[in-house]
């Protein structure tokens, strides 16, 4: 979950803006519960997977 389109009860506008301190706090909070690889896009994911499974292929061999 991105806090790009999540609006803000207290002060009315986008939590990405950081608007007031409730804005920037579930921020902070969002961004430390994504992991480290919440800010890839899922096409650079899967070319990394599918280069790593070429790899392990590659050495088993």
């Amino acid at each position: 979950m991105t806090c790009d389109h999540l609006v803000c009860a207290n002060c009315n506008g986008r939590v990405s803006d950081g608007r007031c301190a409730v804005c920037r706090a579930n921020r902070a909070r969002l961004r430390e519960q994504q992991g480290p690889f919440a800010a890839l896009n899922p096409t650079v994911l899967l070319v990394l997977l599918v280069a790593a499974l070429t790899a392990v292929a590659l050495l088993a061999r």
